[in-house]
C-alpha cells in the first residue's frame, strides 16, 4: 500500500516531476526503425513523458526529434514537408533542421531572424531495430544502450510495441509479478508455440504457491520465484528489473527469451515494448511469423500500434473458453491477458486501497527503489542512477534448478551475465 503522495511520486513523469527527471536520464525506446524507414519519409508524432514531439529522418538519413509545434504560430509540424534537410511548416514555410534550429523564414530572408529561433530537440540513435531518445540534460547524456538484444544481428531478434491505456507503473508491476503466471497464463503455457514443450512449464503449473526472494542488483532488482522440484531441488525463475522500466521474463527451453520496456506516454498511457531474441542463433521463420501473429508476449495491433483487442470490445473475451479452461481468463494472447487486467484497474491504480502479500515483495521493493532514486536525484543532480552504466544492462533472466540449500544469487551468478555466444540458463 502507498500513501497518495507516494503514488503520485512514482506515477507522474511529466516535465519537472521527480520521476520524470529520473526517466529523462536514460536512453528510452521511442520508435521502431520501421516507423522512419527512409530519408525524407513521413514524420511521426511522438508523445513521451507528457512532451509532444515530432520525429523525422532528414534527406541525409539523420534522425531528428523536435517540438511538434512551429515556433511561429503553433501549427503542428506533422502537416509539414520533410524535404531538403529539414521539416518545413506548411503554413508560412518556416523550416527546421534535426536540432530544432530554424534554417529558413521565407518572409524574412535576409534579416537573420531564423538564427534566433530554435525548437526544443532531443538526440536519437538507432540500435537493434529501435530508435532511442535521450531527453535529459545534454551534459549528462549516458553511454549508448547495451541491452543484449540490441547488440545482436537483427536476424536474432524481434521487437514490437503497443499502446496500453494505463500508467506506466502498473504495467511494469505486471512484468515484475511472476506469481500470476500459474493462473492467468496457465493455458497459454501449453498452447503458445513459443512457450509450450519446456520442462519448466510443469513446475509453474504444479506449484501454485511460489516463494519469492528479492535481492538488489547493481541496476535494480533480481526477483526470484522458487517452486518445488524433484530430487531435493527448487525450480527458480528469476526476473531482472533494471531502472527505470526494463524487465526480462525467464526463458523456457530453447525458445527465444523475451522482455519489456514500459515507457510513459503521459500519466495515463504508456508504450509497452516487447522484445524476443535468441543469444546463439537466428530466429526461425516459424518463430518470427508466430511473433508477428501475436504469439509469445506480442499482440496484433492496428497501424497506430493500438491493440485489436481492447476495452471497447472487451478484449474479445470468450466466456465459453473461460468455462472450458482452454483460456483461464477467456482472453487470447499473453500480452492482452496482462493488459486487460491492468487496464481494468483504471488509468492510474489507487494504491492506497490495495492489500499486498508475500508474493508482492518484488513490487514493494521496486516502488521503494524508485522513490529512493527520485528523491536522491531531486536532492543531488549528480546522483548516479542505477541502470545507467552499460554494464548494468548486460543482464539476463534465468530459469534454473538448484539444490535447496543454495542461494540463487550466488549459485546462478554467472548465468545473469550476458556475454556474446553464451547460451541462456534455461529449463
Amino acid at each position: 500500500m502507498l500513501k497518495k503522495e507516494q503514488n503520485d511520486l512514482v506515477t507522474q513523469t511529466g516535465p519537472g516531476t521527480p520521476m520524470g527527471e529520473v526517466f529523462r536520464r536514460y536512453w528510452l525506446p521511442a520508435l521502431l526503425s520501421e516507423q522512419l524507414p527512409s530519408p525524407d519519409c513521413e514524420p511521426v508524432r511522438l508523445e513521451l513523458l507528457s512532451e509532444k514531439m515530432l520525429a523525422f529522418r532528414d534527406t541525409e538519413g539523420r534522425l531528428g526529434l523536435v517540438d511538434e509545434f512551429c515556433a511561429h504560430r503553433g501549427v503542428s509540424l506533422w502537416f509539414g514537408r520533410n524535404e531538403q534537410g529539414g521539416i518545413r511548416c506548411p503554413y508560412h514555410g518556416w523550416k527546421y533542421d534535426i536540432t530544432g534550429q530554424c534554417i529558413e523564414v521565407p518572409s524574412e530572408p535576409n534579416s537573420g531572424y531564423a538564427d534566433r529561433i530554435k525548437l526544443k530537440s532531443y538526440p536519437m540513435v538507432e540500435r537493434g531495430g529501435v530508435i532511442w531518445v535521450y531527453m535529459g540534460p545534454p551534459e549528462r547524456q549516458p553511454a549508448l544502450p547495451e541491452w543484449e538484444f540490441a547488440t545482436l544481428p537483427l536476424s536474432h531478434s524481434y521487437m514490437s510495441k503497443r499502446l496500453q491505456a494505463t500508467n506506466w507503473l502498473q504495467a511494469l508491476e505486471g512484468g515484475i509479478d511472476s506469481s500470476h503466471v500459474s493462473f492467468l497464463h496457465s493455458a497459454s503455457l501449453s498452447r503458445d508455440p513459443l512457450f509450450k514443450g519446456a520442462k519448466g512449464n510443469q513446475y509453474n503449473l504444479n506449484d501454485l504457491s511460489p516463494v519469492f526472494e528479492v535481492v538488489e542488483a547493481d541496476g535494480g532488482l533480481l526477483v526470484g520465484a522458487r517452486r518445488n522440484a524433484e530430487d531435493d531441488q527448487y525450480y527458480w525463475r528469476v526476473t531482472p528489473w533494471i531502472m527505470p522500466c526494463f524487465t526480462m521474463v525467464p526463458p523456457r527451453g530453447d525458445h527465444p527469451v523475451h522482455g519489456h520496456f514500459w515507457v510513459p506516454i503521459n500519466d495515463t498511457t504508456c508504450w509497452t515494448w516487447s522484445f524476443d531474441y535468441h543469444p546463439t542463433r537466428p530466429l526461425t521463420d516459424a518463430e518470427r511469423q508466430a511473433m508477428i501473429g501475436g504469439a509469445s508476449i506480442h499482440v496484433l495491433v492496428d497501424k497506430n500500434y493500438v491493440p485489436l483487442q481492447r476495452a471497447e470490445n472487451d478484449y474479445l473475451m470468450d466466456r465459453q473458453a473461460q468455462r472450458e479452461g482452454s483460456l483461464y481468463s477467456g482472453i487470447e494472447g499473453i500480452g492482452m491477458q496482462d493488459a486487460s487486467l491492468q487496464e481494468s484497474m483504471g488509468a492510474i491504480q489507487d494504491r492506497t486501497k490495495e492489500n499486498l502479500v508475500s508474493t508482492d515483495n518484488g513490487i514493494i521493493m521496486t516502488r521503494q527503489r524508485l522513490m529512493k532514486a527520485a528523491k536522491a536525484l531531486a536532492a543531488d543532480p549528480d546522483f548516479k542512477l542505477p541502470g545507467l552504466d552499460p554494464e548494468h544492462q548486460k543482464i539476463r533472466s534465468v530459469a534454473v534448478l538448484l539444490k535447496r540449500d543454495l542461494v540463487f544469487k550466488e549459485a546462478a551468478k554467472d548465468a545473469f551475465r550476458a556475454e556474446p555466444g553464451k547460451p541462456h540458463a534455461t529449463v
